[in-house]
């Protein structure tokens, strides 16, 4: 065979992958490019045959880290790197490169070669999920976050007192900023104050400020998170810890809108809406006589609950890619997923601490892994799955089948029909699905099985 034949096949062979192409030599000089790398680029093969690789590509990493550079340095592939280069149009695109070593017979490095491809459309369909599934900084696709996102913009046009209440992690603070945010109050100042960090007369103090001469150290007045909130919100943050003394304040305070700093007579009014969240069950207090009644009812005007993350494991898949695009950002890394295993792991885990644990487990595993999928060994100190292991992936697909379809069902009192709907599948396709996956499914008392 001639070797123009050999140079037509090859560029032959080269046209039929999908993914761009292109191969280098010592001087990372380009040498061959594929018909996948025009499109990408928008460079014709002939412009871009013979010149530096840095020259037509144009990313972010071409002058100070090279991937290909990196590989024949160190003789390691790099796989799945995200990087953004500029097309001939000038436009930035997102693309995923791999890099290898290209040997001759002898052994010899001769030059390089580098995969790429486009990743303009999954971006896309990443921002555009987040777009759907996003109430200012909340994400979610789980049906009962999607009716709270609903009734936001109208709690969010009154002055009503709110109650947030849900488990620690769950991120009732980001449900009222989601309130403060589209609110009318937006422009004025969102102020948060955590109850339960602060003993009792530091958080009157802080709440209210205090006026020069009130105790020792006042040397001259200062206004408290009341003031500072004015004409905006302001957010207790578990207000179930608050002591029996500052409720008669807070109740004082919520219904007249006026208060007094500490070591002051004069009574101050305040334009502020009051957000209130607790993860304790408030009304157990009540019934305790550790909380006051009358409070309670003062701030439980609007009540939202934030289911925790174990009641909506769909958003699981969502969560996670998330915070690997921020941690991505933050730590300029190029992780681009988890694996099947992890995934499996991360669905089985129960989250005692919600979706900010699932961020810390995230952020750990990112320490160990700089690009490329999560995999089980950058886990570090959690929970192993064993009941996941040795598992075939259809098995530990079906597995997370299971669990999202038991979550589903149980997040409607194992109401097969009511959970069919909510899932957007026909009733018999849920109820076959059920049987395949050796489902049990608890009857609810006085009906029949629904």
């Amino acid at each position: 065979m001639s070797s123009g034949t050999r140079s037509d096949m090859h560029d032959t062979i080269l046209d039929s992958i999908t993914e761009g192409v292109f191969t280098v030599d010592v001087n990372w000089r380009i040498t061959s490019f594929n018909r996948a790398a025009e499109e990408i680029t928008g460079i014709p093969r002939e412009r871009a045959i013979g010149q530096p690789c840095r020259d037509i590509f144009r990313a972010d990493i071409c002058e100070r880290e090279c991937t290909l550079q990196q590989t024949i340095a160190t003789g390691s592939p790099i796989i799945g790197r995200a990087v953004k280069i500029l097309d001939a149009a000038g436009n930035r695109k997102p693309i995923s490169i791999s890099t290898a070593i290209l040997r001759d017979r002898r052994g010899d490095i001769v030059g390089g070669v580098e995969t790429f491809r486009d990743l303009t459309m999954i971006e896309h369909l990443r921002r555009q999920i987040e777009r759907d599934y996003c109430c200012e900084d909340i994400l979610s696709c789980s049906h009962r976050m999607r009716q709270l996102f609903d009734i936001l913009p109208a709690i969010a046009e009154t002055s009503s007192t709110v109650l947030i209440e849900g488990e620690t992690g769950t991120g009732k603070e980001l449900f009222a900023r989601a309130i403060h945010n589209v609110s009318p109050r937006k422009k004025k100042p969102f102020v948060a104050v955590n109850c339960g960090a602060l003993p009792d007369s530091l958080l009157e103090s802080e709440l209210f400020g205090y006026r020069a001469g009130a105790f020792t150290d006042a040397r001259k007045d200062k206004p408290g998170r009341v003031a500072a909130a004015e004409g905006g919100t302001l957010f207790l943050d578990e207000v179930g810890d608050v002591s029996a003394a500052l409720q008669v304040r807070l109740l004082r305070f919520l219904q007249e809108r006026v208060y007094e700093p500490l070591g002051s007579t004069q009574p101050v009014g305040a334009d502020v809406r009051m957000i209130a969240a607790t993860n304790k069950n408030l009304t157990a207090l009540v019934e305790s006589r550790q909380f006051r009644d009358d409070l309670y009812y003062r701030i439980n005007v609007v009540r939202l609950e934030i289911p925790p993350l174990r009641e909506r494991m769909e958003d699981l898949p969502l969560l996670i890619d998330h915070f690997i695009a921020r941690f991505n950002a933050l730590q300029n890394k190029e992780v681009t997923g988890v694996s099947d295993d992890v995934l499996s792991c991360l669905m089985s885990h129960h989250y005692p601490g919600n979706v900010r644990e699932l961020e810390n487990i995230i952020e750990r595993a990112f320490v160990l892994c700089r690009s490329g999928q999560i995999e089980p060994r950058h886990l570090a100190d959690f929970p192993p799955c064993t009941s996941l292991t040795g598992i075939p992936a259809a098995g530990r697909l079906q597995q997370l089948e299971a669990a999202f379809l038991m979550n589903a069902l149980r997040r409607n009192n194992w109401n097969r029909l009511e959970t069919a709907r909510q899932l957007g599948m026909h009733k018999t396709t849920l109820f076959r699905k059920i049987r395949a996956l050796g489902l049990t499914i608890p009857r609810r008392r006085g009906t029949s099985a629904g």
